[in-house]
């Protein structure tokens, strides 16, 4: 008789908990709505004063016989579920997500197929000074085989009384330098108003950590038909840094690359700290190429091996820094920039490191 009404109670549990699964499925599918109107919204999806009321309500109405703290703990399970599918939507539907596109996303540019697997190094100085000190770095770069030189035409600086850059003037050096050596140009824009003038003078538009959240940049930027590379903000979130480039692609322009390059914390040992591990997150959580910034993100010439090698062996795209032919008079940023020597030392290192590590 008693396995008989432990059969039967059973059998009870298991409807009971196949009502449940229907229940919370249900409730799964209706929060999942919640969300998709707060998202057009641009609401937040967690509310505290809202979960408090759905406890409250819940709470007011128990009967028994689980005491307060055990149903609290239940339906805080229950809602922080519903929060997960909510924000993994919203992930789904993000352009740049690679829930919405898992193939990689590879950027031509001049040749060069940025995100098919291989890695690739951007280099130039800090600033455009005259055609005789980008001709001298170009030639460097050339004889290593690599094709993509930066450049900053215009230069945002904390001081409004430091170098600005030569603006349109800084574009055409760069543009005469890369078709004498048949290099591709990658140079900072920091306003709307500037684009059309840079599209006839470079090959890739450059979004500086400053103005990583510049959303009327980010939006003329996506308008054009022109790779964009886009740095994280100085003290950005990886969401906010997917984001912005979500502004970019959500105005039709999918040729992105991210570029981590350090973020401002309490250490003082280097300019910012390099955030490594943002480069496989960057990876997982979008389809785009991901470069790491070594010059900007230590701030110490001494540091831009380790960093690299770094950024190689983690998987980067690519790593961008910064060579003059003497930093020590340079106009900006004379500290962290290689002179042709420490970067010819550099580009073997890394070479025979690619080699021996990362392409084993």
């Amino acid at each position: 008789m008693s396995n008989e009404r432990l059969d039967e109670l059973r059998a009870k549990v298991d409807e009971l908990n196949l009502q449940l699964l229907k229940l919370i499925n249900e409730r799964g599918r209706v929060v999942q709505e919640i969300g998709k109107i707060k998202d057009a919204q641009g609401t937040y999806f967690y509310d505290p004063v809202r979960e408090r009321k759905m406890l409250d309500l819940i709470l007011e109405h128990n009967d028994g016989p689980f005491d307060t703290a055990t149903l609290k703990h239940i339906f805080k399970e229950i809602f922080k579920a519903g929060l997960d599918l909510q924000e993994d939507d919203h992930k789904k539907a993000l352009l740049v997500s690679r829930k919405k596109k898992p193939e990689n996303t590879i950027v031509d540019v001049k040749g060069e197929k940025i995100g098919d697997g291989n890695q690739y190094f951007v280099m130039g100085p800090c600033a455009v000074e005259s055609y005789e000190q980008v001709a001298e770095v170009a030639q460097a770069i050339k004889r290593h085989g690599l094709k993509l030189l930066r450049g900053g035409a215009y230069k945002p600086r904390t001081s409004p009384y430091d170098f600005q850059g030569l603006g349109v003037e800084g574009l055409k050096i760069l543009k005469r330098v890369a078709d004498e050596f048949d290099l591709a140009v990658i140079s900072e824009i920091v306003t709307p108003a500037d684009i059309e003038t840079a599209l006839d003078y470079i090959d890739v538009i450059q979004i500086g950590a400053r103005n990583m959240q510049n959303f009327e940049l980010l939006k003329a930027a996506g308008q054009v038909n022109k790779p964009v590379l886009l740095k994280r903000g100085l003290a950005a979130t990886i969401e906010e840094f997917i984001h912005a480039a979500e502004y970019i692609m959500s105005q039709g322009n999918g040729q992105i690359i991210l570029c981590e390059r350090g973020i401002r914390t309490y250490e003082k040992a280097t300019r910012n700290t390099l955030d490594i591990s943002a480069v496989p997150i960057l990876k997982k959580e979008t389809h785009l190429p991901v470069f790491v910034d070594v010059t900007h993100s230590t701030g110490r010439r001494d540091l831009l091996l380790p960093c690299a090698k770094a950024a190689l062996a983690i998987g980067a795209d690519g790593v961008m820094a910064e060579v003059h032919p003497d930093p020590a008079v340079a106009l900006s940023d004379s500290a962290q920039q290689m002179d042709i020597d420490q970067f010819n030392e550099f580009m073997e290192e890394l070479k025979s490191f690619q080699k021996q590590f990362v392409k084993a």
